[in-house]
């Protein structure tokens, strides 16, 4: 096996044991502060942490049974029988056990002298759904229990140690399934160069410097009024979703997944940019950012302009100036990031019988997750026209 491909083998090993332990370590700690929570006889707020933390776990055991349902029978020949699965899933515990498979198809790869084309397109093919499942999660259960543990710090004026543990583990975990949804996304695209670690630092703290203003925003709404935070999250959710469907997803097997799915990605663009059209995203994305300002800077102003007040203890008059530089810095580095940082991909047309095609006819055989490559597209839009004109070109003689 190539020191390079033998290498990169065994830091996607690595990053595979770091994410199953982030997953355990993250659902340890909500556990603790459900216990404080109840032992100091705040019994809502256990109830809220337990509730996003329920919701979340059923959304991911419908995603993962839905695309293992959808996979070609023959794809997944180790896995255990059809009652098992849907046991593991019931019992909740889907997720868990797709970690561990992509873990042990990984170390099957790693440990092949020289690994067969099928092996590796197969630990692919586990690794992108993997990281699709993280970022559902990531933006159904770790960012609003951010929220919801920054609103509760705003308004008792104290932090407990695990308090500290959650704000961490889910500043650290948001800004990293981002990072290893994009890395997933690349695998998708064999021509693609694999992000560097510079490419690495600058994509990781830019997501994490526009998300912290974001979620310190919604908090002190939610911290002053949190009667009203429902509402609030409600009316723009349905936004999103309208728009959502707008652009026309088609990314699950059947119509009643995809309006899950799309209700999903609504909850993400809540806080965050995720693009799931095809065509130009500039704009789109442009869009969302000012939309997503404005309404930031509409909770704060609310804040400002009411008599209601926060302990004295939280400095709120440093942590709100520092969030706006913090979006700036963010934002900087995004446009840094996708200036120099994110090359288009260039394709090398294989010749198959007299006709140029995107891949070789082999390539057809192995196993693709086209729920990802589809995302990909949208993702890498620039990569995937400069793609396909050549070969429409040479096939069709028109464009």
């Amino acid at each position: 096996m190539p020191w390079s491909l033998h290498t990169t083998l065994f830091w996607d090993l690595i990053l595979g044991v770091l994410g199953i332990t982030a997953f355990l370590i993250h659902l340890g700690s909500d556990l603790w502060a459900v216990s404080q929570y109840v032992l100091s006889g705040h019994y809502l707020w256990a109830a809220l942490v337990l509730t996003l933390l329920g919701l979340s776990s059923v959304a991911l055991q419908v995603f993962s049974w839905v695309w293992l349902r959808a996979d070609p029978a023959d794809l997944h020949s180790s896995q255990p029988s059809g009652r098992c699965l849907a046991l593991l899933h019931l019992l909740q515990l889907g997720y868990l056990y797709r970690c561990i498979q992509g873990l042990r198809q990984g170390l099957l790869v790693w440990q092949q002298e020289v690994p067969s084309e099928f092996d590796l397109a197969y630990a692919d093919f586990l690794s992108l759904d993997i990281s699709m499942l993280r970022l559902f999660e990531t933006f159904l259960e770790k960012t609003p229990q951010l929220v919801l543990v920054l609103a509760i710090v705003l308004q008792s004026g104290q932090t407990e140690y695990f308090q500290w543990a959650g704000i961490c583990t889910s500043f650290f975990g948001i800004s990293w399934a981002l990072l290893d949804y994009h890395r997933a996304l690349r695998t998708c695209l064999p021509s693609k160069p694999v992000l560097g670690l510079g490419s690495s630092v600058i994509y990781f703290l830019w997501n994490l410097l526009l998300l912290w203003p974001r979620v310190l925003a919604v908090a002190l709404f939610s911290a002053l009024f949190p009667r009203y935070v429902t509402l609030h999250f409600l009316g723009l959710w349905l936004v999103l979703l309208f728009w959502v469907w707008v652009q026309g997803t088609n990314f699950m097997p059947d119509p009643c997944s995809e309006w899950l799915y799309r209700a999903v990605v609504a909850t993400i663009l809540y806080f965050a940019w995720f693009n799931v059209a095809e065509g130009r995203t500039r704009g789109r994305s442009t869009i969302h950012l000012v939309f997503l300002l404005s309404d930031s800077i509409l909770m704060v102003v609310t804040w400002v302009t009411q008599s209601a007040w926060l302990p004295s203890g939280i400095l709120l008059h440093i942590l709100v100036p520092v969030s706006g530089i913090s979006f700036l810095l963010g934002l900087g580095l995004r446009l840094v990031y996708y200036r120099w940082l994110h090359p288009s991909c260039r394709w090398e047309p294989a010749e198959v019988d007299g006709t140029r095609s995107l891949r070789c006819v082999e390539l057809y055989q192995l196993p693709q997750n086209m729920r990802m490559v589809h995302l990909a597209q949208n993702f890498f839009p620039k990569a995937w026209d400069e793609a396909a004109s050549p070969w429409e070109k040479e096939v069709n003689g028109v464009l």
